[in-house]
């Protein structure tokens, strides 16, 4: 079945650090792939699925579950962790709770989470009824693209089933439940303006995490998909700059300089 524009899984052999990159619901590897190329671009060894049922059609995303989404980024991160001395997990949205739903599971397997308006629970008076209403109504209009940049459009579905969106329900209620296994650093960047994840999310994830060691970033000019919209060259600037402080800084193998100093943030756009 023909992939949406962008839609194509994204993998790069770099160094002894590895980054799994994890993209949202109903979207697909195009909303995250300058996050993923950023990295690549500074030696890392990168992984960016595509997560099943996502960049064909939203009828494919109706006929899948949550264990298939999971399912999918725990073999990525199984296979990053064969290769690599240690393993970061990125993520946007739902890739965010896939990002600490790998953490609370895999412990010392991931050495940080780096999230971008991570989503935590379903909002909206309907929410409860989508048992019901997945059996009633097929699907309902999609929720790609909302970026505040102009002319930066989102590849994703235009339609959401109901049946997708009630085990993205289910997800966040799991995830919920082992956030306080998560230890990890973590680096949270959350849009003040949000049409699709509201800030309560992040606010509510901050709170039930173990994690000591946690940086919180407000991006003042994005909406939801930040890693596209105005913010975009702060998110790679801080993301890189976070792993580098958790890593020792010379992948020996390869001989690159993992760390992001003055000249690398300047150049990265960073502030």
């Amino acid at each position: 079945m023909p992939l949406l524009p962008g839609a194509q899984p994204f993998r790069h052999d770099g160094g002894e650090i590895g980054v799994l990159v994890c993209h949202g619901f109903t979207g697909t590897p195009q909303s995250v792939r300058p996050w993923a190329e950023h990295l690549a671009r500074q030696g890392l060894t990168v992984s960016l699925p595509l997560l099943p049922g996502h960049g064909t059609r939203w009828q494919e995303l109706a006929v899948t579950s949550r264990d298939d989404w999971y399912a999918e980024v725990d073999r990525e991160l199984r296979g990053l962790a064969e290769r690599c001395r240690q393993v970061f997990v990125c993520g946007l949205s739902m890739g965010g709770a896939l990002a600490l739903r790998l953490a609370a599971r895999h412990g010392a397997r991931v050495s940080g989470l780096a999230l971008v308006n991570p989503a935590h629970r379903m909002h909206g008076r309907a929410a409860p009824a989508l048992p019901v209403l997945r059996r009633l109504i097929p699907s309902v209009k999609g929720i790609v693209s909302d970026i505040a940049k102009p002319g930066t459009p989102e590849s994703g579905y235009q339609r959401v089933p109901l049946n997708g969106a009630d085990q993205l329900r289910r997800l966040l209620r799991e995830v919920d439940a082992e956030l306080p296994r998560v230890t990890q650093p973590l680096l949270l960047m959350h849009s003040a303006a949000d049409h699709v994840v509201p800030p309560v999310d992040s606010a509510r994830i901050l709170s039930r995490v173990s994690s000591r060691d946690v940086t919180e970033l407000v991006l003042e000019r994005s909406y939801h998909v930040a890693t596209l919209d105005h913010d975009a060259e702060l998110v790679l600037a801080e993301t890189h700059a976070f792993i580098s402080r958790l890593t020792r800084g010379i992948d020996e193998n390869s001989g690159t300089d993992t760390r992001l100093g003055k000249e690398g943030a300047a150049a990265s756009g960073g502030a």
